[in-house]
């Protein structure tokens, strides 16, 4: 059964209309904070309604001026659009919350407001990508998403990130180029951008234009891929989440990267579908890269002193255990995959809100220079504790039940190699958090500025409290979100 139903454009508008609020109200600070909290809140409870509706009722779908396709544009919210669209606007959420207290730090107090503008930008064009069946209309939100990427790197305007800024716009535009291509050669092979129009037809026309659709795929795959970070596209990622203000390397880290891996989810599932990629080998080149991505994104993070940039190469990991799981191409990979991108939104957004809060308070960002800092920020090394322990694949944490899932369906795929590939990886994660960890709380503390080191308090830590939880219930109990994801999974295979 299918609900026609506004809610979709309404969470849409909510966002876009609250971004243009905040510039209007610019040197009112806490309004914009309040502003922007009061948008993701109402934005997730939506979600949430969403999630359940779907999962009693069915898809729920809504057709802009009221147009069906293939003349207007369709908005189209199953359990898997509106599960992904609860983990953005739940985490977005949490990780806004935090910018109340460090934001400031950060970013001049004149560029507040538009940089909460910025954020719920991103946040709109991200539910938007989440939720639109449209193709043309995928490529305009993931267009406003890079460029509101960009600019939350930037409005620090420091050396470094205007340099890591510049490097991803080039290469962001790069991939951009390399959709909107596809999208040229897949409307001119169909005439329609709806999806499901598009996939009726490219089945029947599989056979007449091969070389056409190939290339289409290609360009969808490497575009997607290299706004996504997988190896070895990740180029622009360490410099732009490193230099980037806490709040937005939380948002690209935890949030962005994971609309660009559902995207690709929704082109290989729903508008070529199993028939055609079964036929291509795209999944075996996604698989290759995603196991590259996974050993040696943790090798280069291994090789990092600065803690933002070990985390952003860790994060060139995690995207490869995403990939992997969306390349074996069956139910255990993709559930894999998805319960994967809930946990990295999760993890990497606590672990980069608690790096913050270490710089914050303690003015260092060298890893050597940590040892003695859990003695002097308890709660916010207890936080980065948890974060890393699931990310190396802990039981009973959240990362763990996802890799599971993975090694699984590398067994399922009669592949073995692959969970050999995820066991020594998760080995490698562990030479770089544990270190970490040992030293910020048994290390001898000899850095002097580590003396005046304070912990954060309130609302700096209050996110990172609650992440936290939020890992171990779902590394205890994670059965009510695997029931979600797998209907999910089921409607997309």
């Amino acid at each position: 059964m299918k609900m026609n139903d506004s809610i979709p454009v309404i969470i849409i508008i909510i966002m876009l209309s609250s971004a243009f609020i905040c510039p209007l109200i610019r040197g009112k600070n806490t309004t914009c904070f309040v502003t922007a909290l009061g948008s993701n809140a109402l934005s997730f409870i939506l979600c949430l309604y969403t999630l359940i509706k779907t999962g009693s009722i069915g898809p729920i779908i809504y057709y802009l001026g009221g147009w069906p396709p293939p003349y207007g544009i369709e908005l189209y919210v199953d359990s898997l659009s509106a599960f992904v669209g609860t983990v953005l606007t739940g985490t977005g959420l949490l990780i806004v919350l935090h910018s109340g207290k460090t934001l400031e730090e950060e970013v001049e107090g004149s560029k507040v407001s538009y940089y909460y503008s910025l954020l719920l930008l991103l946040m709109g064009s991200m539910l938007g990508i989440v939720f639109t069946r449209d193709l043309f209309n995928l490529y305009v939100f993931v267009e406003i998403c890079s460029l509101a990427s960009c600019a939350i790197i930037s409005i620090k305007n420091e050396r470094f990130s205007i340099e890591a800024t510049i490097k991803y716009l080039i290469l962001s535009s790069l991939g951009s180029g390399m959709v909107l291509f596809a999208i040229a050669l897949i409307y001119g092979i169909t005439g329609h951008l709806n999806f499901a129009i598009i996939h009726r037809e490219l089945l029947e026309t599989a056979s007449i234009y091969p070389r056409n659709i190939l290339a289409a795929l290609s360009l969808l795959v490497a575009g997607f891929s290299l706004k996504a970070a997988l190896f070895p596209l990740h180029i622009w990622l360490p410099d732009a989440h490193s230099q980037a203000p806490t709040p937005s390397s939380a948002f690209l880290s935890g949030l962005v990267l994971k609309v660009y891996a559902v995207s690709l989810i929704k082109i290989l599932f729903v508008i070529f579908g199993t028939k055609i990629i079964s036929q291509l080998p795209v999944m075996s080149l996604i698989t290759l890269m995603a196991s590259m991505g996974i050993l040696i994104g943790s090798v280069l993070a291994i090789m990092q002193s600065d803690i933002k940039r070990m985390l952003a190469y860790s994060s060139v990991t995690q995207m490869g255990y995403i990939f992997l799981g969306i390349g074996l191409k069956n139910e255990m990979g993709m559930v894999g995959a998805v319960f994967h991108i809930l946990n990295h939104a999760l993890t990497k957004s606590n672990l980069f809100l608690a790096a913050g809060n270490i710089i914050h308070g303690s003015g260092v960002r060298e890893i050597p220079h940590l040892a003695g800092i859990g003695r002097k920020m308890p709660v916010t090394m207890a936080a980065f504790t948890v974060s890393a322990l699931s990310m190396v694949g802990i039981p009973l944490l959240a990362g763990f039940n996802s890799k599971w899932y993975l090694g699984l369906a590398s067994l399922e795929a009669s592949k073995p190699l692959f969970l050999i590939i995820i066991l020594i990886s998760s080995l490698l994660n562990a030479g770089y958090y544990l270190p970490v960890v040992i030293s910020a709380f048994f290390g001898k503390d000899e850095n002097v500025r580590l003396e005046n080191a304070r912990e954060a308090e309130g609302l700096a830590l209050m996110p990172l409290i609650i992440f936290s939880l939020l890992i171990v219930a779902l590394g205890v109990y994670p059965k009510v979100i695997l029931d979600v994801i797998h209907k999910a999974v089921n409607g997309l295979l």
